[in-house]
């Protein structure tokens, strides 16, 4: 789609089909805000009258869904959206993959590991100046046509999170300390979450203002985080149907008021793209209530996959516990999916299945992962996945099987010591959402002949660049 937009000649307006200039031979520039994990049940179904300028947008343009990848995870999500290739394809499963058949070498899957061209990778060979802030998979940074700040992945401030590097030091003279994520949002201290959630929006919007106004661009992006930092952190506090929801508490609009920030905040980015300009607005993937956590280790281990050397007596990451992989057929990692490994002989160094029997295996792992249900013995829909159902290509180190606990409702916890199957306490610290299959997609197309105010379906993320 935006390569597209980038490649198509301006032509003269239509009669009775304007969206206003460019006619003739108007420069034509593109506009990205990406707002990571917004929820098209929110933003379309609930809140749209409250969100003017999202609003104007829709009815200016097009919008809809847009389908994630799978997993539907900010980390491939953003690359897969920038490179038009799948997870299979980029080799990237999540924030962290195996690097290979080893059973404790990993890989954060940053910028090095992405190698395949992005959007702002094409255009800067074409002569197309980019202003890039904040997208996903960028650090460490990469050289480009323009301007690059670094993303949430970036260990902090004191790191090369610019380029050019000069560009730091103007930074930090517009915004003051740049924040490149809130560390802590998943501490339970809701009212500082909260407070350092608009800090870091109201910086990132701060900054993109002040490079609009003064750079020379073809291409603009940035990702907000903030928007999957509040979900997160208070999904809790604003859904009826979530286990812990209170009525009236104190942060039940919390959510709510925070969009209408972010819309504000686009409003004013919104002075900054003219007639010729397409703006798009688009989330990587969208969220739900989390309804609690499946243990997956601690069902492998009983269910005879995975044996351990010696057990904790409370939760424990497998990786600190020792293993016995010589009667280990399956582990697992926990995440916002679960990841499940087979110990294949052969493959892995103390492989124990045949490979005759792999499938065999596999069938049987997805079986009883699907027969999971919940605390009181209800079916919770999990969905299993081979990944080559998934991906036409699958490269790098791949899980045998990607398992969508309850459809995401449930998380996967990979912790083994706590002796139960459920847990309704995350691993990583108090969270409220998880990640959902559909994200978000407005256009406000430059002039042109397109049909305006119009919602479209089957949108995926692998259109869009």
């Amino acid at each position: 789609m935006l390569k597209k937009m980038f490649s198509r000649e301006s032509k003269p307006d239509a009669p009775g089909k304007s969206l206003g200039p460019p006619s003739g031979k108007a420069r034509r520039r593109v506009m990205l805000i990406g707002l990571d994990c917004a929820a098209p049940e929110l933003v379309f179904d609930r809140w749209l009258d409250d969100l003017p300028n999202l609003k104007s947008i829709c009815r200016g343009g097009l919008f809809g869904p847009l389908r994630s990848c799978d997993p539907p995870i900010t980390v491939p999500a953003w690359s897969v959206m920038m490179s038009s290739k799948s997870p299979g394809r980029l080799g990237v499963y999540g924030f962290r993959n195996r690097a290979d058949h080893s059973y404790d070498r990993h890989s954060i899957a940053n910028s090095l590991a992405i190698k395949e061209d992005r959007l702002w990778d094409i255009l800067s060979r074409n002569g197309k100046r980019s202003i890039v802030i904040g997208v996903p998979g960028t650090y460490p940074l990469r050289p480009l046509n323009g301007l690059m700040v670094g993303d949430f992945l970036t260990p902090d401030t004191t790191c090369e999170y610019t380029h050019p590097p000069e560009l730091k030091q103007e930074i930090e003279q517009v915004v003051g300390e740049y924040i490149l994520d809130v560390r802590d949002f998943r501490s339970g201290n809701k009212e500082k979450i909260l407070a350092d959630i608009y800090e870091m929006t109201r910086k990132r919007f701060q900054l993109a203002r002040h490079l609009l106004g003064k750079e020379d661009w073809d291409y603009f992006m940035m990702v907000e985080m903030g928007v999957d930092r509040i979900h997160h952190a208070l999904w809790d506090n604003m859904d009826p149907a979530h286990r812990f929801y209170e009525a009236g508490n104190e942060f039940e609009n919390a959510i709510h008021d925070y969009y209408k920030e972010v819309d504000r905040e686009i409003g004013e980015l919104l002075a900054f793209a003219d007639d010729a300009t397409d703006v798009l607005v688009v989330s990587d993937h969208g969220a739900k209530r989390m309804d609690g956590g499946i243990c997956v280790n601690e069902w492998l281990i009983a269910n005879g996959y995975l044996a351990l050397a010696e057990k904790p007596t409370s939760a424990t990451p497998l990786a600190k516990v020792k293993v016995d992989w010589s009667r280990t057929k399956a582990w697992g990692d926990g995440g916002y999916y679960a990841r499940v490994f087979l110990n294949v002989a052969g493959r892995e160094p103390e492989g124990t299945i045949a490979p005759a029997d792999y499938e065999k295996v596999r069938d049987e792992l997805i079986a009883g992962l699907k027969a999971i249900p919940d605390e009181n013995g209800r079916d919770i829909h999990t969905q299993v996945f081979r990944p080559e159902e998934l991906y036409k290509e699958v490269r790098g180190v791949a899980p045998d099987l990607i398992v969508y606990f309850g459809s995401l409702y449930w998380r996967s916890v990979g912790t083994v010591g706590g002796g139960k199957i459920h847990t309704f306490e995350n691993d990583t610290g108090p969270d409220g959402a998880n990640h959902a299959e559909n994200g978000i997609f407005l256009l406000r197309p430059a002039g042109g002949v397109m049909p305006v105010g119009r919602r479209i379906d089957g949108l995926r993320i692998t259109d869009i660049a």
